[in-house]
């Protein structure tokens, strides 16, 4: 698992999120959360910038 803390630009400005991912793998980890944020909140990958990658738990 890891935990993923970065912005994605939205209608009114940059937002902040911190989201858990399960993944075998930091690249998998990103594929996944590009994903959710994309199909949830209808932001484009280039408008998701990540800051900090941790793994956290098993």
């Amino acid at each position: 698992m890891f935990e993923i803390k970065g912005s994605f630009k939205d209608v009114d400005g940059w937002k902040k999120f911190k989201k858990v991912v399960n993944a075998r793998s930091e690249k998998l980890a990103v594929e996944k959360l590009m994903s959710i944020i994309g199909s949830n909140h209808k932001v484009k990958r280039y408008l998701i910038k990540i800051d900090e990658i941790k793994k956290v738990g098993e």
